[in-house]
């Protein structure tokens, strides 16, 4: 029996997240299909992040346990055949039998997009989450740097999480901008964050607590609030999902 790591890549718009679920596709529910279609195994798949409905990865990481005499390397290609086309495996490869990706330290690392226009861009509705405000990203990118540390990250968790240690390092977190130079203008503006741990909704909450911060309805100190006292009520709203993307997961620099 051999442990096969994967690097999965997928656009989220029409799954119900990661995880497998009743009567709802899902990213894990047709890894699994295609893996057992393909090896002819009772395939059992174990993810390292659940991305929400509609969240999209570059690089999130997966693992299953196979008897089949593929080469490792080429179980990436083989399976790409059995994917849809908005799945893909970037690479397949043969770890130590007692990897779990979810046991193990890692850095994940997420970016948020959000396009900044006075009138909304059709082709990014799926892959941005659109403001018609201006945004002062020095403000945005200012707050981000507050985030950096170790901190009970309580008031940037949904309601009801189970999780009862809501301290997590975040390792770096910054704001980024670049013009649109076509159509009417404006900035894709970019959060990216990177840290040991997440809690749940914790970068769409970061996210949407910065452009509270960009638009001039928060102020720099309301970050320092929130992570000082803990309430949800002190964070932003919950950014839509649709600006999230995984980048990936670092196993070999993690803490």
């Amino acid at each position: 029996m051999r442990r096969i790591r994967l690097i999965v890549a997928y656009d989220g718009v029409r799954y119900h997240g990661w995880q497998i679920q009743e009567n709802a596709i899902t990213i894990e529910g047709e890894l699994t299909r295609a893996l057992r279609e393909l090896l002819r195994e009772d395939v059992e798949v174990i993810g390292a992040s659940r991305t929400d409905s509609g969240v999209h990865a570059l690089g999130n990481v997966a693992v299953f346990d196979t008897d089949a005499r593929i080469p490792p390397e080429k179980i990436a290609i083989a399976l790409n055949h059995h994917l849809p086309e908005d799945i893909r495996v970037q690479r397949s490869e043969e770890v130590e039998a007692d990897f779990h990706p979810r046991h193990c330290n890692s850095i994940k690392t997420y970016e948020y997009t959000i396009c900044a226009t006075k009138m909304a861009v059709p082709v990014l509705r799926n892959y941005a989450y659109h403001v018609y405000h201006e945004l002062n990203v020095e403000k945005m990118r200012d707050a981000a740097r507050k985030l950096e540390g170790i901190h009970d990250f309580s008031a940037f968790c949904s309601a009801g999480s189970p999780v009862e240690n809501k301290v997590r390092r975040i390792i770096a977190a910054d704001v980024s901008e670049e013009p649109i130079e076509w159509g009417n203008g404006g900035r894709l503006v970019r959060i990216r964050v990177s840290g040991n741990g997440f809690l749940y909704n914790m970068v769409r909450i970061i996210a949407g607590t910065l452009i509270e911060i960009g638009m001039g309805r928060q102020s720099l100190e309301s970050v320092e609030r929130a992570l000082e006292t803990g309430s949800r009520q002190a964070a932003g709203p919950t950014a839509p999902p649709q600006g999230l993307m995984l980048l990936g997961i670092d196993f070999q620099n993690g803490i």
